[in-house]
C-alpha cells in the first residue's frame, strides 16, 4: 500500500525536470502547445552534467527531484532529460510510483520521439546523436526495436556539444569543427542513415550548425515538438490526470545552483528573461 508522503492538494502544476538547462527547450515547446497550464521547472544544475554519471547515481538524483516536485504539489512530472529518461524513468515508474502515490505519473522524452521515427525514415537506417550516457545506455536502440524492429540504429556521442551551448558558443565559428566531425563520423558508420534524432535537449540550439553540415536529404528530428504533442495526446486520453492540473498559465523556475547563474544561462534557452529560486534536494 502506498503511503501518502506529499501534499494532498487535488490540483497542481506540471513538473518539468532536467539535470540542467536543456530541458528548457522541451518546456518551451510544451508551453507553445499547452499554454493554459501551470508549470514548475526544476534544474539540478549544481550536480550537472548527468551524461557521464552511472545508472545508480542518475536514478538517485532523478528520484530526489521527482519526489521534490511531488512535494510541491505536482501530480504529473516530465523528465525533460534524455539521460534521466534513459537511466531512471523505468525504475521510477515501476518501483517508486507504487510506493509514492500510484495516481501520480512520470513521463520521459525518449518514447515520444521513438514513436514517430518509424514514420519518418524511409531507408530504415536511423542515427542518434546524444550524450555519452544516453548512447551507452542503448535506450534508443531498445525502444526503437520494440516498435520498429526493422530499423537499424547507429549512435554517436557528442561530448563537446553541451559545453558549446552552455558557454554560448553554439553559433561561433569554433563550433563548426565539433559539429562537423561528429556528423561526418556518424554518417561514415552508416551512409544509409536518412533520419537523425537529436537525443539531447541542448542540441536544438545547435540546429543551425547541424543543418549546415548534415548531408542533404537527411531528416533532423528534434524532440521538443514531439514531446509536446505526445503530452497533449496523453492528457486527452487521461482526463482524470488533466483535471488535476492547474490552469493559470504561470511558470516557476527552480535550480540547485545560484539563481543568478541559472537566470543568465536559462535566458539562452528560453529566449526571454526569467526569475528563478534556489532550492536544495
Amino acid at each position: 500500500m502506498a503511503v501518502q508522503l506529499f501534499q494532498t492538494g487535488e490540483v497542481g502544476p506540471i513538473g518539468v525536470f532536467d539535470s540542467g538547462y536543456g530541458g528548457l527547450t522541451v518546456l518551451r515547446e510544451i508551453r507553445r502547445t499547452l499554454p493554459q497550464y501551470d508549470y514548475l521547472y526544476l534544474g539540478d544544475n549544481a550536480r550537472a552534467p548527468y551524461g557521464t554519471r552511472s545508472f545508480e547515481v542518475v536514478y538517485e538524483f532523478t528520484r530526489q527531484a521527482v519526489r521534490y516536485l511531488f512535494e510541491q504539489g505536482c501530480h504529473l512530472v516530465i523528465l525533460a532529460c534524455n539521460t534521466a529518461s534513459a537511466k531512471a524513468l523505468r525504475t521510477i515508474q515501476q518501483v517508486d510510483l507504487p510506493k509514492f502515490d500510484p495516481k501520480r505519473r512520470v513521463l520521459g522524452v525518449i518514447r515520444p520521439t521513438v514513436e514517430v521515427v518509424g514514420e519518418l525514415s524511409q531507408s530504415r537506417h536511423v542515427g542518434i546523436m546524444a550524450t555519452e550516457g544516453t548512447i551507452r545506455s542503448c535506450t534508443y536502440e531498445l525502444e526503437i526495436a520494440k516498435l520498429w524492429p526493422d530499423i537499424q540504429v547507429t549512435g554517436e556521442a557528442c561530448p563537446m556539444w553541451v559545453p558549446l551551448v552552455e558557454n554560448n558558443e553554439y553559433e561561433s565559428p569554433g563550433a563548426d569543427y565539433f559539429v562537423r566531425t561528429r556528423i561526418e563520423h556518424l554518417m561514415s558508420l552508416d551512409p544509409l542513415i536518412d533520419s537523425v534524432i537529436l537525443g539531447c535537449t541542448h542540441y536544438p540550439l545547435l540546429l543551425g550548425k547541424i543543418r549546415q553540415f548534415m548531408p542533404e536529404g537527411v531528416k533532423i528530428i528534434e524532440q521538443g515538438g514531439y514531446v509536446a504533442q505526445s503530452l497533449k495526446d496523453y492528457l486527452l486520453r487521461h482526463p482524470e490526470m488533466e483535471k488535476r492540473l492547474t490552469k493559470e498559465g504561470t511558470i516557476r523556475f527552480l535550480t540547485t545552483e545560484r539563481a543568478e547563474q541559472f537566470q543568465q544561462k536559462a535566458a539562452i534557452f528560453m529566449g526571454e528573461g526569467l526569475d528563478a529560486e534556489r532550492i536544495t534536494l
